[in-house]
């Protein structure tokens, strides 16, 4: 199994390249800096992995501390390159495009990246600078990480926000920029993976996503960036939002309901039985959009977000139908709980693809 040390594993991009290395089974080990570091953990961290990734620091508070931290964090981790037997032959640096703008913190950027370009170089390790626009994704933090997750928790939670300072945004995925670094993408920056767009611009996409969604209906997921964008959404919904209402017609000829509307793209149907205690499931997506609905019988569909312990449980019924959407990077089963055989609809927004299934294995119940 590949060994990654990275520092930042706890923050919102460490978090999205921690699930990014599930997928490859590698095993990563956090290094903490600042006033957490330790020297000698850092340094077995560090020693004989396959790749360093720096992804902490400090963007907020006076320039003082900006500077200071972003340059204290740097060489930390360049000590650990340099002390250890077997340094990382890749060194990482999670950098920012505004390193270049001359700014207290893209200067203290530019500045960290020399630390770790010169360690990398003096144990000739190979070392890559990537400089990262303005990030969105699940599960970042409101009113910090960025505008993306301010909008997305407040329309999820009924409110109404509005731009304050509208200007142009250069955006990328969370699950992009961690391909990145951990270098399962051939790509490099640019191309799909950056979206421009105005901050009005993304405050009305969210609106309209959220105007669909509340509906129990699936808006238009075509393109790349609207899947990620409602996919981003979908994190602050859950599980306020889970499971959805079906609206069931019955008459003598017997009942009907509605599983799925959806506005726009691809998508697949299946189905299956299942055996009394018999439970599907045990894996996460990255990116997939995935619906169940029971049909007949009885089941719990289990949930827990990668990295935390925590699990939400839906006990449903065929006779009482709603349909549960399967968070991204959130691990989910479904067991039958009842007497007799489960039926079960499955959607999802992909045609499945066996070269790329996007279904990585992960038990709900650790």
């Amino acid at each position: 199994m590949q060994e990654v040390a990275m520092t930042g594993a706890r923050g919102f991009l460490g978090w999205h390249t921690r699930a990014a290395l599930r997928e490859l089974g590698a095993k990563s080990h956090a290094i903490p800096v600042g006033d957490g570091f330790d020297a000698a953990k850092a340094l077995s961290a560090v020693n004989g992995s396959a790749r360093l990734i720096h992804i902490a620091g400090v963007n907020r508070g006076s320039d003082l501390d900006v500077q200071d931290e972003n340059v204290r964090f740097a060489t930390q981790v360049a000590s650990s390159i340099l002390q250890a037997d077997t340094p990382p032959p890749v060194v990482v640096f999670a950098n920012s495009t505004q390193a270049t703008n001359g700014s207290v913190y893209g200067n203290a950027k530019a500045e960290a990246a020399g630390i770790l370009q010169a360690a990398a170089a003096k144990v000739g390790a190979e070392f890559l600078d990537v400089c990262l626009p303005n990030l969105f994704g699940e599960h970042g933090r409101p009113f910090y990480n960025a505008v993306t997750a301010t909008f997305s928790h407040l329309l999820a939670h009924g409110q109404s926000p509005t731009v304050a300072d509208d200007k142009p945004l250069t955006l990328m995925h969370a699950q992009d920029a961690a391909d990145l670094l951990i270098g399962s993408s051939g790509d490099t920056l640019g191309g799909d993976k950056e979206v421009h767009e105005s901050v009005a611009g993304l405050l009305a996409r969210l609106t309209e996503i959220d105007s669909i969604y509340r509906c129990g209906e699936i808006p238009d997921v075509a393109g790349k960036f609207e899947r990620d964008l409602f996919n981003t959404y979908r994190s602050y919904a859950f599980p306020e939002q889970a499971p959805v209402k079906l609206t069931r017609h019955s008459d003598e000829r017997g009942s009907f309901f509605e599983i799925i509307r959806s506005h726009g793209g691809c998508g697949q149907s299946s189905f299956s039985t299942t055996e009394p205690g018999i439970s599907r499931g045990d894996h996460f997506h990255r990116r997939k959009i995935e619906r169940f609905t029971v049909l007949a019988g009885t089941a719990t569909i289990s949930l827990r977000k990668l990295f935390t312990d925590e699990v939400f449980e839906f006990h449903v019924l065929g006779d009482e139908p709603v349909a549960v959407d399967m968070p991204t990077m959130w691990s989910h089963k479904i067991t039958n709980t009842g007497p007799g055989l489960l039926y079960t609809s499955f959607w999802t927004n992909d045609i499945f693809n066996p070269e790329v299934p996007d279904t990585i294995a992960e038990a709900v119940q650790k």
